[in-house]
Order: C-alpha cells, then sequence, then structure tokens
C-alpha cells in the first residue's frame, strides 16, 4: 500500500458514524408511518365492519315491507284493471243505449203555427242540391280520436287542403287574427318548438272567428268590414267573404256575403258568424239570421267567384250547436252543453233529399269531455281535423251508404 492508505482508511472511519445515525432516524421515521397507516386500516376495517351490519339489520327490516308493498301493489293493479274493464263495459252499454234511443229529431213546431195551417214563409229557394258527383256516403259512427298536441289558444283552426299538397298543414291560431302558420308536414307540426319549423303567411285583413277554410290554394274567410256586426253603420251585421291566394299572398277576390242580419250560427260559438266548409261537392257556408234566430242556413257557394248558388233553411236548432261540417251535401251539426260534456252529432240536413232523418245516424264522439272550436272535414282523407280547447284532433270517420238502414 502506499503512503495516502493509512489517511482514506481514517477518512472513511470518520463518515459511517454519522451515517448510521440518519439511516437509523430514516427507520424509525418509516415505523411511526406505517404505524399509523395500520391504525388507519384497523379503524376503516371497524368503521366497514358496523356499516355492513348495519346495512344487513336495515336489509332484514325492509325485506318484509318491500314483500307487503309488492303485494300492495299487485292488488292494485287487479283493481284497477278490473275497474277499467268495467268502465270500458259501461261505456259499451252507454254508447249502445245512445244508438238505440237517438236524440230527439232535430225539426222544431212553431207556435204560432199551431193555431192555423199556414206556414211561414222565408223567401228563401230550399231547391233540391242537383249533386255535381256520385258522392252517397253519410257517416256511420266517429271511428276513433288521436290528439296531436297543444298548440295556440283555446279557440282556432288548423286544416289541410283537400285539392292541395296531402301532407301540408295550415294552422289559423285565435278568432280575430291575421298570421296562418304553414307546416310543410304533420311531423314538423307535432315537435316541441313547432313555431320554429313554421312558415308565417300574413292576410292582408284578420279573420272573424273560426270559420276560415284552405281549399283548392286559397284562404277563404269572413272579414268584419267597416260598419260590420258590431260596428255600427249601415253594413250592421254583414260579412265581406275574402278569396286568399295562399302562393301569390294577394287577395284575388271578394263579395259581401247575401244575408242580412248576420248572428252566429252556433250557439256556444259566439265568435264565429259565417262556417266555411268543403266537401267532395266544393264549398259551402254555414251561417244564421235573425229572420229565424233558432235554426241554422246552408248555402252553396261558387269557389271561383264566391257566388252564392243555393239556399237552405235547415231544421237544425242553434241553441247548443258548437261546430259543423259537411259530407257529400249533407250537414252535421255537432252538439254540446255548457258547461263543455261529450259532444254529438245530433242533427243532419241533406241538401240532396237523398238521406232522411230516419237514416241517419247521430253519433257521439269518443270519450273526451271538451267544446270544439272548429271542425274541418278533409274528404280526401275522410277525416274531421278538430280544434278542442287548444287541442289539435284528428277523429276517423266511418261511412257508409246513404240508402243504407241504420
Amino acid at each position: 500500500m502506499g503512503p495516502c492508505a493509512p489517511l482514506l482508511v481514517l477518512l472513511l472511519l470518520s463518515w459511517s458514524g454519522p451515517l448510521r445515525g440518519q439511516q437509523h432516524h430514516l427507520v424509525e421515521y418509516m415505523e411511526r408511518r406505517l404505524a399509523a397507516l395500520e391504525e388507519r386500516l384497523a379503524q376503516c376495517q371497524d368503521q366497514s365492519s358496523r356499516q355492513a351490519a348495519e346495512l344487513r339489520d336495515f336489509k332484514n327490516k325492509m325485506l318484509p315491507l318491500l314483500e307487503v308493498a309488492e303485494k300492495e301493489r299487485e292488488a292494485l293493479r287487479t283493481e284497477a284493471d278490473t275497474i277499467a274493464g268495467r268502465v270500458d263495459r259501461l261505456e259499451r252499454e252507454v254508447d249502445y243505449l245512445e244508438t238505440q234511443n237517438p236524440a230527439l229529431p232535430c225539426v222544431e213546431v212553431d207556435e204560432k203555427a199551431t193555431g192555423g195551417s199556414g206556414t211561414k214563409g222565408k223567401g228563401r229557394r230550399n231547391e233540391k242540391y242537383d249533386m255535381v258527383t256520385d258522392c252517397g256516403y253519410t257517416i256511420s259512427q266517429v271511428r276513433s280520436m288521436k290528439i296531436l298536441k297543444r298548440f295556440g289558444g283555446p279557440a282556432g283552426l288548423w286544416t289541410k287542403d283537400p285539392l292541395g299538397p296531402a301532407e301540408k298543414i295550415y294552422v289559423l291560431d285565435g278568432t280575430q287574427n291575421d298570421t296562418a302558420f304553414v307546416f310543410p308536414r304533420l311531423r314538423d307540426f307535432t315537435l316541441a318548438m313547432a313555431a320554429r319549423k313554421a312558415s308565417r303567411i300574413r292576410v292582408p285583413f284578420p279573420w272573424v272567428g273560426t270559420g276560415q277554410l284552405v281549399y283548392g290554394g286559397f284562404l277563404y274567410y269572413a272579414r268584419r268590414p267597416p260598419g260590420g256586426p258590431g260596428g255600427g253603420g249601415e253594413l250592421e251585421n254583414t260579412l265581406q267573404l275574402i278569396k286568399f291566394h295562399l302562393t301569390n299572398r294577394t287577395v284575388v277576390d271578394s263579395s259581401v256575403f247575401p244575408a242580412e242580419g248576420l248572428i252566429p250560427p252556433y250557439g256556444l260559438t259566439s265568435d264565429t258568424y259565417i262556417d266555411l266548409a268543403a266537401d267532395e261537392e266544393g264549398l259551402w257556408a254555414v251561417y244564421a239570421t235573425r229572420e229565424d234566430d233558432r235554426h241554422l242556413c246552408l248555402a252553396k257557394l261558387d269557389p271561383q267567384t264566391l257566388d252564392t248558388e243555393q239556399q237552405w233553411d235547415t231544421p237544425c236548432p242553434r241553441e247548443n250547436a258548437e261546430a259543423a261540417f259537411v259530407i257529400c251535401g249533407t250537414l252535421y251539426v255537432v252538439y254540446n252543453t255548457r258547461p263543455a260534456s261529450r259532444a254529438r252529432i245530433q242533427c243532419s240536413f241533406d241538401a240532396s233529399g237523398t238521406l232522411t232523418p230516419e237514416r241517419a245516424a247521430l253519433p257521439y264522439f269518443p270519450r273526451r269531455y271538451g267544446a270544439h272550436a272548429s271542425l274541418r272535414y278533409n274528404p280526401r282523407e275522410r277525416q274531421l281535423y278538430a280544434w278542442d280547447d287548444g287541442y289539435q284532433i284528428v277523429y276517423k270517420l266511418e261511412m257508409r251508404r246513404k240508402e243504407e238502414e241504420v
């Protein structure tokens, strides 16, 4: 070994003492940390054991209660099914009794005429209507109902154009408005934010009531002219019919409706003065006048010129009437009560004279107690589009030949 070896040995011996001290302190620190962790783990195990025991006790207490609740739920479900079955049977029995006991005939006797042999002349034509198509169907029953959604206020109109695109939907909200919503498809109308999918068409004059009609690409509606119903002046109780082109958005024709002293035709719908309707035969108008304030009148209109071709005094009362529609030249009037109950077709009038009152069915509408603000018949689909207190409803109709017995 060289002369430096003793010095290196002395240096190593001097460093080994501090290193052993540091290692000892580190070992003690790790032992303390491990002891603390073991204590915490033991506490966690104890807490977990207590919670597991509490959960077992809770489960043991709840199991009998759950079994009792399940038995009660099954009993309630069975009872609800039984009650639903009884209600269905009761409604079928009521419907059967209603069909076997028809409503009172909608022909009223004038008290003044009972004392003599004369009848009151109204000065209207009342001639039988000559059908221009071979349509010979009448309603057998209102087969089903489908509620689409709720849109707008309690009164309004929604419909399709029976001569236009089969999918397009027109919505006219309110009884005095000037903006119509147009939806390209029924699916767009049923969306939650339907108004965003609609285009808007603004008419130059606001409509009155819910008697509007979309037919052949035109919007037909009644307008209150200055001095019209409620406005005073020479045109008191008169209305102007407007023919509005939906594509060009222009008024192509207008005409003052040829009836004086107009009053609301429906006793339960006071905002409508003229209710326009379309069927297989064309354009019709339902109205009433002060000359006979107890019954409805029917007029056949020329959709091209708005001229009145024929007029009839019907036996259908205004009292408790809420809406009407025309199918194959036959007027069907829907009646209700106030407050609203279950609506029913209680009067029909065939302008051609083919359908007699004895062969006319008087069906109830399915299981909904509401008030129809408007009803629009679509001859292409044989469906009714109804506005019922803000709900848009579709009724499917079952038809039969007019000559068949009920």
